[in-house]
C-alpha cells in the first residue's frame, strides 16, 4: 500500500529522479497522436471560423509540432532528474499555437464560437495535465498559454454577465484536472512501490540461487574429498578381510568375518549411489561410448544374480528374443548399473517362484535396435497407489522393507535417471499377490548385425608365470602390508615405499618387474613418481606401472594413463584384475596397455 507521505510528496510536485525522462519518454513515443487531435481541432474550427483560417492554424500548429518533435528528441538523451530549460520553452510556445484556436474561436461571431472556445480551452488543460502527469508544476508552465487565451477572453467580457459566468467555470476546471493528477500519482506511486517490491525480491531470488550453487559445489567437492577418505580405509578392511578368509579359521570367526565383508560391501554400494546421485544432480554423470557384443552385456548382466537366485531356491530365467545385433554401441557400465538394480530388487524381494530376465530387440532401421529389458518376479507385487512414489529418492515402498532388506532407496530413483539420460526409460507393470515386471527401454546404435569370432577370455588366476619382482608404492601402512602378503601368498618378491620420492629413488637402484603405485601420497605424489620413473634414464624405464586410486572418476582416470602408467585399478582392490595385469606383464608394456584398452580390469565412473 501507499502511504499517505507518499502521496503528501506527489501532490507538491516533488520531482523524483527519473520522473522528467519517463515522462518525455512518455511524450515521445505518443507524439504522433499530436497530429491527430491538430487535425480533429482543425475540423471542429472550420465551421465556425472559415477554411482559409482553419488550414492556417492548421499548417502552422502541425509546423510548430514538428519542431517540438525534433527538439524533443535532441534533449530526451541529456533529461536526468530535471528538465532543464529548453523543453519547457519549446513546449510552452508550441502550446501557445494551440492557445490561438480557442480565441479564434471565440472571436469569430459565429453562434456556436463561444462554447467551441470553452470545449478547446479545456481539452487543451487535459491534454496538457495528462502527458505530464508525473510533474504537475511542468505542466502548468507549459499550458500557460491556455491560461492567457483564458485571461484575454475574461477581459473581453469585463462589466457583461457573461464574466462572472466564464469565471465560474474555473473552479470546476481546476477540480478535474486536480482529480486527474492525484489518481493519476495515486497508481503510480502504487505501481512504483511494487516494482521495488518485485525488485527486491528478484535479488533475494538472485542471492538464493548464487547460494544453492555454492552449497552444491560444496557438497560435490565434499563428496570427492570423502570418496578418497572413505575407500582408502575400505580398501583395508575389504583388504585384510580376504586374506583373513585364507586363513584357518573357527566356525564363529568366519561368521565375524562374513559379516564384516558384507559390511563392507554394503558401505561401499551405499558410497557409489550416494555419488552417483550426486553426478545425476550436478549433471555432470558421464557416459562412455564403446562397442560390446551383446552376449557379453548380456552375460554381465544376469551372470551375478543367477547364484543369488538359486541360493534362495529361486528359478532363474535368462534369454534374448527378436533380431538381436552381435555389437551394439553404447555405455556398457551404465546399461549394466541398471539392469543390476532391477535384478537385484527381484531376487531380494522374492521368496518363491521365478525370476525372468528377458531381452526383446526390435530392429529399428540397419544401424538401429531397440531393447526391451524386462525383469519379471513372482513376489508379493506393488499396489497401484505405491506406484507413485517408487522412483523417488530415499523411498521404498514398505517400510519395514529397509529393516528386512536394507537399502537408501535410492536404486530405483538413479536407474531411473540413468535410464532418462540415455534417452530411455523405466515402466514398471505389478499385482499385488502375484508380482512385478520392470522394463527398462533404450535404444543403441548397431555396429554389426552378425559376427564370426567372439572373443577370448582373459583369464584371473596367477599361473604359471614364475617369481616376479614388485615394487609397491603405498603411504597407507595397512595397505601396503595386505599388497605385500597378497603377493608373497603368490610366491611373487616385492619391495616397498612409503612415498613417490622413495619410489623414485629404489627404481633408479633397482630393477623391477612390475611397480604397484598408489596415486595420492604425501611428499610426491603416484603421478609425478611415474613421471619421473619415465623421464629417467634408468632400470625401470619400461617397466610396467599399473596406479592406484580411491577416484574412480575418469578424468582422473586418463590422467594416469597419461602420466605414463599403463594400467589403472580403482580402490578397494580387486586381485582378480592385479592377477590379470601380473599375468600380462611377460609381454612388457604394450601388454598390459591391451589388457586396460580392453576394459577388462577397471571401469572409470
Amino acid at each position: 500500500m501507499v502511504e499517505s507521505d507518499g502521496i503528501g510528496k506527489a501532490l507538491t510536485g516533488e520531482q523524483r529522479p527519473g520522473e522528467a525522462a519517463q515522462a518525455l519518454r512518455a511524450i515521445l513515443q505518443t507524439q504522433y497522436l499530436r497530429y491527430l487531435i491538430i487535425a480533429s481541432w482543425a475540423v471542429g474550427l472550420l465551421p465556425v471560423v472559415g477554411g482559409i483560417n482553419a488550414l492556417i492554424w492548421f499548417f502552422g500548429t502541425v509546423v510548430a509540432g514538428a519542431l517540438r518533435g525534433q527538439v524533443e528528441k535532441g534533449v530526451s538523451s541529456r533529461v536526468g532528474s530535471g528538465w532543464g530549460m529548453v523543453f519547457p520553452l519549446v513546449a510552452t510556445a508550441t502550446t501557445a499555437a494551440w492557445a490561438v484556436a480557442p480565441l479564434m474561436a471565440w472571436f469569430s461571431g459565429h453562434p456556436f464560437g463561444h462554447a467551441l472556445a470553452m470545449a478547446l480551452l479545456i481539452s487543451g488543460y487535459v491534454l496538457v495535465f495528462a502527458q505530464l502527469r508525473s510533474s504537475p508544476r511542468q505542466a502548468l508552465v507549459i499550458s500557460s498559454p491556455y491560461g492567457v487565451a483564458a485571461l484575454i477572453i475574461l477581459a473581453s467580457l469585463w462589466g457583461s454577465s457573461l464574466f462572472w459566468a466564464f469565471l465560474a467555470v474555473v473552479p470546476f476546471t481546476v477540480a478535474g484536472l486536480f482529480v486527474l493528477v492525484t489518481m493519476t500519482m495515486l497508481r503510480e506511486d502504487r505501481i512504483t512501490a511494487f516494482q521495488e517490491h518485485q525488485a527486491h525480491l528478484i535479488e533475494e531470488l538472485e542471492a538464493a540461487r548464487d547460494k544453492a550453487k555454492a552449497a552444491s559445489d560444496a557438497k560435490s567437492n565434499f563428496l570427492g574429498v570423502i570418496s578418497h577418505e572413505l575407500r582408502t580405509p575400505m580398501n583395508g578392511v575389504l583388504g585384510a578381510a580376504q586374506l583373513l578368509a585364507s586363513t584357518r579359521l573357527e566356525t564363529s570367526q568366519r561368521e565375524y568375518l562374513s559379516i564384516i565383508r558384507n559390511s563392507g560391501d554394503n558401505l561401499l554400494s551405499l558410497l557409489n549411489d550416494i555419488l552417483d546421485m550426486t553426478k545425476i544432480e550436478a549433471g555432470r554423470m558421464t557416459f562412455e561410448v564403446v562397442d560390446i557384443h551383446s552376449d557379453d552385456m548380456h552375460r554381465r548382466a544376469a551372470g551375478p544374480f543367477q547364484a543369488q537366485a538359486e541360493a534362495k531356491g529361486l528359478t532363474f530365467v535368462s534369454r534374448f528374443e527378436g533380431d538381436v545385433p552381435a555389437i551394439v554401441r553404447g555405455d556398457p557400465l551404465r546399461v549394466c548399473q541398471v539392469l543390476h538394480n532391477l535384478l537385484s530388487n527381484a531376487v531380494k524381494f522374492t521368496d518363491a517362484g521365478e525370476v525372468v530376465f528377458l531381452a526383446k530387440c526390435t530392429r529399428l532401421s540397419d544401424d538401429r535396435v531397440k531393447f526391451d529389458f524386462s525383469v519379471t518376479d513372482s513376489g508379493a507385487g506393488i499396489a497401484p497407489a505405491d506406484l507413485e512414489r517408487l522412483f523417488q529418492p530415499f523411498t521404498q515402498v514398505d517400510a519395514s522393507s529397509t529393516r528386512r532388506f536394507g537399502g537408501t532407496g535410492l536404486g530405483l530413483t538413479i536407474a531411473k535417471r540413468m535410464a532418462n539420460i540415455m534417452h530411455g526409460d523405466i515402466h514398471v507393470e505389478s499385482t499385488p499377490g502375484k508380482g512385478s515386471t520392470f522394463t527398462f527401454t533404450v535404444e543403441a546404435q548397431v555396429v554389426a548385425w552378425t559376427t564370426q569370432k567372439e572373443a577370448e577370455p582373459i583369464h584371473a588366476d596367477v599361473e604359471g608365470g614364475g617369481a616376479l619382482s614388485v615394487l609397491i608404492v603405498e603411504d597407507h601402512p595397512v595397505n601396503r602390508m595386505i599388497l605385500e602378503a597378497w603377493m608373497g601368498s603368490a610366491g611373487h618378491v616385492s619391495s616397498t615405499a612409503e612415498n613417490g620420492q622413495i619410489a623414485v629413488e629404489v627404481a633408479g637402484r633397482e630393477r623391477f618387474d612390475l611397480i604397484v603405485m598408489d596415486v595420492n601420497m604425501p611428499v610426491m605424489d603416484g603421478l609425478s613418481a611415474t613421471r619421473a620413473i619415465r623421464g629417467a634414464v634408468g632400470p625401470n624405464t619400461e617397466t610396467p606401472i599399473v596406479v592406484l586410486s580411491a577416484s574412480a572418476r575418469r578424468e582422473d582416470h586418463q590422467a594416469g594413463l597419461d602420466a605414463g602408467a599403463d594400467a589403472y585399478l580403482n580402490k578397494p582392490i580387486d586381485f582378480a584384475a592385479l592377477a590379470r595385469v601380473m599375468n600380462q606383464v611377460g609381454g612388457g608394456r604394450a601388454s598390459v596397455r591391451r589388457l586396460e584398452d580392453s576394459g577388462e580390469i577397471s571401469v572409470a565412473a
